[in-house]
C-alpha cells in the first residue's frame, strides 16, 4: 500500500495545471466541484447547463465534451441532460497520493464558436486506509541504567489517507516504565517516540513486551499495531554520537547508480564492543530504502538508483549509529535534488480547426497547452513557429496558446499548410520540441472565370457542314470544387439583324463552337458575339469573351456578265467601222464576281470568232479590239463567243456571245445615252450640231442650206419608220445617215447604240445606255424605261 501511494504521489507531482481560456467571447471559470472518493460509476457531480447558461439543445449543437489532463477520462458530459457523471471509481489515494487538496482540472470544450472553460473537480477523502507499521515487531535494547526521560524513538505506521483520516496518535500497553510520545516530523508525518518513566532493572524484569497502536483521526476511527519487544541491556555508559546532528546534501538529478551522496561518523567513547559503532538507515520509507543504502562499517551513504527532481525533490532520513551494547545515536540527513534540464517541453493539443475558410482573418485555427516539469529557468517555455506563415500565436494564459490567422488565406496561392509549433525552455542546455500540425485551406468562390483570352478570331470557310466544329474557347477558374466548374453560354446580341441562335450554339461544359447551318461569305462576312462563363459557385460568378467569326470566301461564284447581257430578248449589236484601225475597241465586256480576294480576279478569253485573226481580247479588261484592217473579204456580221474565268481553285467561268456587225458608210452612228431619259435640250443639242456641220460645208450655198433642212427632215421620218419595226437593220446603215462634215465620222465627243423593243400592246418603248468614249461602242442593256414625252416630241413618235 505504501508503495502504491508513492507511486501515486510522483505521478500527482508532474501534473500540470489547466488555465481558463477565453476564445471568441468571454468564458466563465466553473466549479468547483466536489465529489467523495469511491463513489459509483456515473454519478452526479454538477448540472454544466445551468453552470455554463446554455440550454440542452446548444450544449449538443456546440459538441460540449470534456477534455482531462493527460487524456484520463474521469469524468463524462450527458449532452441529453447537461449533468456531469463520474466515468469511473476515483481513487484519491491512486490520484493524489498525500497532496491535499486533491484536485483534477479539466475543461469543457464547446466549438461555434470555440470556447474553451477551466474547471476543477476536487476528490474528497473517505477514511478507508488503517495505519499500517512497516514492522510487525520491533526490538529494542535499552541499557538498565538509563536515565529517566530517555526517549527511544520507534517506526512509525503508515497511512494513505491524508487530513484528519492520516494517523493523529500513537497509544502504548499499559507498563510502568514507559509512555509513548507522538512526535511531528517536518514533512508533516507523525511518529512515536518511548520516554522511560521508571529505571530498568534487569535482573527483575529483563524484557518487556508492549503493543503499540497508531490510531487515525476518521469516524470510526481506523487503527495499527505492532509489537514492542525492549530487552534490558547490561550497563553501557556512553552511546554513539555523530559530529553534527543534521547534514544538508546537494546532489544533481541523474547522478549515476552508487554516487557517494555523504559519508557519516559517529564516535562511542566506550571500548570493546561497545565502543564498535554500526550505521543504519532509521525508519526509511519505501522510496528511500530504494533510493539509498549506507555501508554498515564505514558510514559511506550511495545512491542504490537514480534520482529524479521531478518525482521527489528532496528526501529526509534518519542515520542511527548503534554500538556493541545496544546504545544508539542518530543524525538526520536533509537531501536536496539539484534541477537539471533533463524533460523537454511537451505540446497538447486541446483543439484543432481544419480546414479553414479562406478570406477569413483573425479565423481560431488550434488551441493548446504546454508543460515541462523542470523547475525555474528549465521549466520556463517559449512557444514559437515559422515566420514566413500567415499564423500568429496568442498566449492565452499559462502555457496556454491560441494559434489563428494573422491574415485572410487565399486557397488559390497555398491550399495547405504544414505548421511547426517549436517549444524551448530556457534551461542550459536548451530542451527543444516539435509539433507539426496540417491545416487545410477550404475553398470560397471568390474567383471569376478568366479567358485566355480577351477576345478570339475564329475562320471558317463558306459552305461548310451544318454542326461543324469551328473552335473551342477555354476559360480556368483557379477555386476548387464546384466552385470551378464553368458553363459557357451564349450571349445576348446587341445586334436586332444578327439571329445568333441560328447561326452558332456552344458546348456547355467544354467550350465548343459550332456552325449549326452553312455560311455564305456573299451574305455575311464576318460577325461577332459574346461568350459567357459562369462557375457553380454561390454566388456565382462570371465573366465573357468577345468572338469574332470571320467567313473565308470560297469560289462558289461564277462570273456573272453585266454587260452584254444574255438574257436579253432581242440581241445587242456592236458596230464596227469598215476603215476602222488595227486595235479600234469594237467594245468592253463587264463582268463581276461575288466572290473575293483571288476568286474575283477576272480574265478574259476569246473562244470563238468567225475571223479567228480578226479581233482579240484583253484579258484584264475585256476590251474587243481588231488587230488588223477589215478588208472586203470579211464577212460584214461576226459571231465572237467569250470566256470570263475567276482565279479561284478550281477556278470558275462563264461564257458569252457577241454580234459585231460591219458597216460601211460612217463610224460612230448617232445613239443616245444609256440609262439617260432623252430630253429636249439635248435633241435640239444634236440638231445644232447636224446645222453648224451643214453650215461649216457649205457656208457660202444658202441654197445647200435649204436641201440640208430638207434631208434632216427626211431622216427623222426615215428613222420613225425604222423605230416602227423594232429592230436595228442588220444590213447598210441607210444612205441617208451621211458625213456632213466630210471628214467621215460623227463627233468624236459621245456615241450611242439604241435598242428598241416592243411589247404585245402594239405600243414601242425607246430604250437607251451609258454613253462611250470615242473610237468604242458602248452596250446595248435592254432595260426598259418609261416613255418620255420630251423624247417623243423630239422625235415625233406617237402611241
Amino acid at each position: 500500500m505504501e508503495t502504491a501511494w508513492m507511486c501515486n504521489l510522483r505521478q500527482r507531482q508532474v501534473l500540470a495545471f489547466f488555465v481558463l481560456l477565453h476564445v471568441s467571447g468571454a468564458g466563465a471559470e466553473l466549479g468547483p466541484y466536489s465529489i467523495e472518493e469511491e463513489t459509483e460509476r456515473g454519478s452526479f457531480v454538477a448540472n454544466l447547463g445551468k453552470d455554463l447558461g446554455v440550454d440542452l439543445a446548444e450544449i449538443s449543437s456546440r459538441r460540449a465534451r470534456i477534455i482531462s489532463q493527460e487524456n484520463k477520462e474521469h469524468l463524462q458530459l450527458n449532452p441529453h441532460s447537461g449533468d456531469l457523471l463520474i466515468n469511473e471509481k476515483l481513487d484519491r489515494e491512486e490520484l493524489c497520493g498525500p497532496v491535499e487538496p486533491c484536485v483534477l482540472h479539466f475543461q469543457v470544450l464547446m466549438e461555434n464558436p470555440l470556447e474553451v472553460f477551466q474547471a476543477e473537480l476536487r476528490v474528497i477523502d473517505i477514511n478507508d486506509y488503517s495505519p499500517v507499521f512497516s514492522e510487525r515487531e520491533m526490538i529494542l535494547r535499552i541499557p538498565e541504567n538509563g536515565a529517566l526521560g530517555d526517549t527511544f524513538p520507534l517506526n512509525n505506521a503508515l497511512d494513505s489517507d491524508v487530513a484528519i483520516n492520516n494517523i493523529q496518535t500513537y497509544r502504548l500497553s499499559s507498563n510502568s516504565h514507559f509512555l509513548v510520545v507522538t512526535r511531528n516530523r517536518s514533512d508533516g508525518r507523525k511518529y512515536p517516540e518511548l520516554v522511560l518513566e521508571k529505571e530498568l532493572d534487569r535482573e527483575e524484569e529483563p524484557e518487556l513486551r508492549l503493543t503499540l497502536t497508531a490510531l487515525d483521526g476518521g469516524a470510526p476511527p481506523r487503527s495499527g499495531t505492532a509489537q514492542v519487544l525492549i530487552e534490558v541491556v547490561d550497563t553501557n555508559d556512553n552511546a554513539p554520537e555523530f559530529q553534527q546532528p543534521t547534514y544538508r546534501v546537494q546532489i544533481p538529478e541523474n547522478s549515476p547508480t552508487g554516487s557517494l551522496v555523504l559519508t557519516v561518523s559517529a564516535n562511542d567513547l566506550d571500548s570493546g564492543d561497545y565502543g564498535k559503532v554500526l550505521y543504519a538507515l532509521s525508519q526509511p520509507s519505501e522510496d528511500i530504502s530504494k533510493t539509498l543504502e549506507v555501508n554498515p562499517v564505514t558510514g559511506e551513504i550511495r545512491l542504490r538508483k537514480e534520482v529524479d527532481f521531478e518525482t521527489i525533490p528532496s528526501y529526509e532520513v534518519d542515520i542511527k549509529a548503534t554500538d556493541g551494547g545496544g546504545l544508539s545515536g542518530k543524525c538526520t540527513l536533509l537531501l536536496k535534488v539539484v534541477d537539471v534540464n533533463d524533460n523537454a517541453p511537451e505540446v497538447m493539443l486541446s483543439a484543432l480547426t481544419s480546414p479553414v475558410p479562406e478570406n477569413s482573418p483573425d479565423e481560431v485555427v488550434a488551441v493548446f497547452s504546454v508543460k515541462d516539469p523542470d523547475s525555474a529557468n528549465n521549466g520556463k517555455m517559449i512557444a514559437s513557429i515559422e515566420e514566413d506563415l500567415p499564423f500568429l500565436l496568442k498566449s492565452s494564459g499559462k502555457n496556454f496558446y491560441t494559434l489563428v490567422t494573422k491574415r485572410a488565406l487565399d486557397r488559390e496561392e497555398r491550399e495547405q499548410f504544414n505548421i511547426t509549433i517549436t517549444v524551448s525552455d530556457l534551461g542550459t542546455p536548451r530542451l527543444t520540441t516539435q509539433h507539426t500540425i496540417t491545416v487545410q485551406v477550404s475553398d470560397t468562390n471568390d474567383n471569376a472565370p478568366a479567358f485566355n483570352q480577351t477576345s478570339y478570331t475564329l475562320f471558317v470557310r463558306e459552305n461548310n457542314s451544318p454542326a461543324l466544329h469551328i473552335g473551342t474557347i477555354s476559360a480556368t477558374d483557379s477555386d476548387a470544387g464546384s466552385n470551378s466548374h464553368i458553363s459557357y453560354s451564349l450571349l445576348p446580341s446587341h445586334d436586332p439583324q444578327l439571329a445568333l441562335d441560328s447561326l452558332i450554339s456552344i458546348n456547355a461544359d467544354n467550350g465548343q463552337l459550332f456552325a449549326l447551318r452553312a455560311l455564305d461569305y456573299e451574305a455575311l462576312q464576318a460577325f461577332e458575339f459574346h461568350v459567357g462563363a459562369i462557375d457553380q459557385g454561390s454566388p456565382a460568378l462570371s465573366s465573357q469573351a468577345l468572338v469574332r467569326v470571320v467567313v473565308l470566301d470560297d469560289n462558289d461564284n461564277a462570273p456573272f456578265v453585266l454587260y452584254p447581257m444574255q438574257n436579253s430578248s432581242a440581241p445587242c449589236t456592236e458596230l464596227l467601222p469598215r476603215a476602222a484601225e488595227p486595235g479600234y475597241l469594237v467594245t468592253k465586256v463587264v463582268a463581276v464576281d461575288r466572290d473575293s480576294g483571288q476568286n474575283a480576279w477576272l480574265s478574259f478569253q476569246l473562244l470563238k470568232a468567225t475571223e479567228p485573226g480578226l479581233f482579240s481580247v484583253w484579258a484584264h479588261n475585256g476590251e474587243v479590239r481588231t488587230t488588223r484592217l477589215l478588208s472586203e473579204r470579211d464577212v460584214p456580221k461576226h459571231r465572237l463567243v467569250l470566256l470570263v474565268k475567276d482565279n479561284g481553285d478550281p477556278p470558275r467561268s462563264a461564257s458569252v456571245t457577241l454580234h459585231v456587225l460591219v458597216v460601211d458608210g460612217f463610224s460612230q452612228p448617232y445613239l443616245p445615252l444609256p440609262e439617260v431619259a432623252r430630253n429636249p435640250a439635248h435633241d435640239e443639242d444634236a440638231l445644232t450640231l447636224y446645222l453648224v456641220i451643214a453650215l461649216a460645208s457649205v457656208s457660202s450655198l444658202f441654197l445647200l442650206s435649204v436641201l440640208l433642212f430638207v434631208g434632216v427632215r427626211l431622216c427623222r421620218r426615215a428613222r420613225s419608220a425604222s423605230l416602227s419595226g423594232y429592230s436595228v437593220p442588220e444590213g447598210h446603215i441607210p444612205g441617208h445617215l451621211v458625213d456632213v462634215r466630210g471628214v467621215g465620222t460623227l463627233s468624236q465627243s459621245y456615241q450611242y447604240d439604241v435598242c428598241l423593243m416592243g411589247d404585245s400592246s402594239g405600243t414601242s418603248e425607246f430604250n437607251f445606255l451609258k454613253p462611250v468614249f470615242p473610237s468604242s461602242l458602248d452596250q446595248c442593256s435592254g432595260k426598259e424605261i418609261e416613255e418620255n414625252s420630251s423624247l417623243h416630241n423630239s422625235f415625233g413618235f406617237h402611241h
